[in-house]
């Protein structure tokens, strides 16, 4: 789960990190001074981040052809994108789970959003 979060926040911070944005902070509260802060230096842009780390997470999908902690990656696994491909040529495929499901979020990736 560490690995996970640590790559989903560098990405996230590199991606949030392209903007030129600048906050205006001139509203004080009770002398009306403030200043400008970048938004890259900001600390909205890490409660924003932080916020939709476990979102980014469901966008994982579990590789059993793989192991260790190279089981989690984004994408869709081998054996589904064979599964997949099988059945737009026509082949009836028949599994445990309904295909509509095929695609879902799985126990594993539920699991990994809630640790």
């Amino acid at each position: 789960v560490c690995k996970y979060v640590a790559v989903e926040l560098k990405s996230a911070f590199e991606e949030t990190g392209r903007t030129k944005e600048v906050i205006d902070t001139k509203y004080g509260f009770l002398d009306g001074k403030g200043s400008a802060v970048k938004y890259t230096q900001s600390d909205i842009r890490l409660i924003e981040v932080t916020e939709n780390i476990c979102k980014r997470l469901l966008d994982y999908n579990l590789h059993k052809e793989r192991s260790g902690s190279n089981r989690f990656a984004k994408g869709m696994s081998e054996t589904f994108e064979t599964l997949h491909n099988l059945v737009h040529k026509g082949v009836k495929v028949v599994m445990d789970i309904p295909y509509e499901l095929w695609n879902e979020t799985s126990a594993e990736v539920a699991d990994l959003k809630k640790q």
